[in-house]
């Protein structure tokens, strides 16, 4: 198998899935490839890439209608072209996925826990504060307390403010103090880590032989680097943004999701740049081609080089 060959499997694979989610892989193209090159394209040229993937314009367009009532995106019009780019709380989100996307998982603990008391608020907003929190990785332990290892406490104050909820919730920390193993089968209950390891071990299973490929065979054209890192991406994003990025005292044993990420930042390495001459062929905004990326895209894993 070459790297070409692999990268029409991965599309012929994705375009057989009985439910095509478009908005999920245009979130994935905006977050990995537009975002750092100015965040804003021309509708046009966004249909015409996402044709690669096999998803139609009347899809693009839906999807990405959907996008702008969901507040994620918001338009410009510059005479007949649409332009679309991040709002506000976008680019807050996308950052926050940007940084459990492309940072290291090694999590240094103290064995502290920071929980969130939701006793004073009704059922309908325990939900929201749940969902909202759940991006951060924070599980239930009890229907009124949520909580996390190493959450990260910006975003954390960030979310609260944004539900307005200030005054409602209660943020503690503390330590556990008896009965170790009782809490460490309260965490395999809460994040239900048994089935993001098996996502991660699909993962990994999915793309080994893309990158055992592009082993032997380093060049890539810039359209096929660009579908196999998009779709890398795609993947890769659906099980991490599941995983509450607990330290490795509370994880199981043989976990995953490091042999994952390991795969990932190769990969990825091996084809950003290819998949950038692509982006820059393809994608326009109201001055041209889409600008260079942004310094802090080269600090994406560790470092790119």
């Amino acid at each position: 198998m070459t790297i070409e060959s692999a990268s029409k499997s991965l599309v012929a694979e994705f375009r057989s899935r009985t439910t095509l989610r478009a908005g999920s892989l245009i979130t994935t193209v905006f977050g990995d490839a537009i975002a750092p090159r100015g965040g804003t394209v021309w509708l046009g040229s966004l249909i015409a890439v996402m044709g690669e993937f096999g998803v139609n314009e009347r899809l693009v367009r839906t999807s990405v209608f959907r996008l702008v009532q969901d507040g994620w995106l918001q338009s410009r019009q510059v005479g007949r072209r649409s332009y679309y780019s991040l709002t506000e709380e976008g680019r807050e989100r996308f950052e926050q996925a940007t940084q459990k996307i492309y940072g290291e998982p090694s999590i240094a603990w103290n064995g502290e826990w920071t929980t969130v008391l939701m006793s004073g608020v009704d059922s309908a907003t325990k939900e929201l504060v749940r969902k909202d929190l759940g991006w951060l990785g924070f599980g239930s332990l009890s229907p009124n307390v949520l909580a996390h290892p190493t959450p990260d406490t910006a975003a954390l104050d960030l979310a609260i403010e944004r539900l307005g909820l200030c005054d409602d919730l209660v943020v503690m920390t503390g330590r556990t103090v008896r009965n170790e193993s009782g809490m460490r089968a309260r965490v395999r209950d809460s994040w239900n880590l048994s089935d993001i390891d098996g996502r991660y071990a699909s993962f990994v299973e999915r793309f080994r032989p893309v990158i055992k490929a592009y082993g032997k065979d380093a060049s890539v054209s810039p359209k096929s680097a660009f579908l196999v890192r998009t779709l890398l991406i795609q993947e890769y994003r659906k099980v991490l943004l599941r995983d509450p990025q607990l330290p490795a005292e509370l994880l199981p044993a043989n976990w995953h999701g490091t042999a994952a990420y390991q795969l990932c930042r190769n990969l990825y390495q091996a084809v950003y740049a290819a998949a950038d001459d692509y982006l820059t062929q393809s994608m326009e905004t109201a001055e041209g081609p889409l600008p260079p990326p942004a310094a802090a895209f080269m600090q994406r894993f560790g470092g790119l080089q």
